[in-house]
């Protein structure tokens, strides 16, 4: 999407070849950072890195199938906002230039923090949102299918909640200026911490619970305990609106420790694993 809207012979395209080229450049993306991460922590460094799995078991393989299979639907809605906002773009109706120094070099980089915690802001209420029975089974059931994510699960929506997740890229390019090379940093960086949260291994260092940034910085733990119980620990990138809204589970601090301890002889059992398997159809917005 990015390489679409830097591109000059692409500037013409119609709504459909928009969505044709953002996909296939959003799949490409997506496919090497969730690959990467698969490869190293599911088959490489899976016996080294077993002791930091925070569910003691695999997945299944039709499981990742299934990841796969939902994460590649939600390329294509993310293709389709991301062509509405190229076309919006032309059409003037967003904030994004071409040119750094209409802006400067400071702005270049302080928009991409401000996009990070507009994007923190927006997943943590919607998430939440989408938790309320009335919802839940027609947003968000989907990606609570993954009780034991992989990284291919960072993406795997409802063809709905998919809108919901996408609809962060024209509302950051409406609401501020944004440099094109800005926003794509934006998008990788989006799609790697989420490929990274839904690893499965925790990667933070024990140390992080004892000092403030523990106020700050999310970690994988957290956000696959809520995959665990469907419930608390909405956020994404950041803790504060979980602690604040006092939505962080009681015994979030404690998993993480157990996780990060040092282990002897952690190794990895053979063959496959599911995991727990919480009740899909009781959802809560506590």
């Amino acid at each position: 999407m990015t390489f679409l809207l830097a591109a000059k012979p692409f500037r013409k395209w119609n709504f459909f070849e928009l969505t044709a080229g953002s996909t296939l450049e959003l799949t490409i993306r997506y496919a090497l950072l969730a690959g990467i991460a698969w490869l190293l922590c599911y088959v490489i460094f899976k016996r080294k890195w077993f002791a930091r799995k925070i569910i003691t078991k695999f997945p299944r393989g039709r499981e990742v199938w299934r990841e796969i299979g939902y994460s590649a639907m939600s390329m294509v809605v993310f293709a389709m906002v991301g062509a509405l906002t190229i076309i919006a773009s032309r059409h003037g109706y967003t904030q994004i230039y071409r040119k750094i120094d209409q802006h400067g070099q400071l702005w270049f980089w302080m928009s991409i923090v401000i996009a990070i915690f507009i994007h923190d802001a927006w997943f943590y209420w919607t998430h939440r949102l989408m938790h309320h029975r009335k919802l839940f089974k027609l947003f968000h059931r989907v990606h609570h299918l993954s009780h034991n994510p992989t990284p291919w699960a960072a993406y795997a929506f409802s063809p709905l909640e998919a809108v919901v997740q996408a609809a962060i890229f024209p509302i950051v390019v409406t609401v501020m200026p944004m440099h094109l090379w800005a926003f794509g940093i934006f998008m990788l960086w989006q799609v790697a911490y989420n490929v990274v949260g839904h690893s499965g291994y925790e990667v933070h260092p024990r140390w992080l619970m004892n000092t403030p940034l523990k106020y700050l910085m999310n970690t994988p733990t957290n956000h696959v305990m809520h995959h665990e119980s469907m419930r608390g620990n909405y956020g994404l990138y950041f803790n504060f609106w979980d602690r604040l809204m006092g939505t962080n589970h009681e015994n979030y601090e404690e998993r993480f420790r157990q996780v990060t301890a040092p282990k002897d002889n952690a190794v990895a059992p053979p063959g496959d694993g599911a995991g727990p398997k919480p009740p899909l159809d009781v959802p809560s917005v506590s």
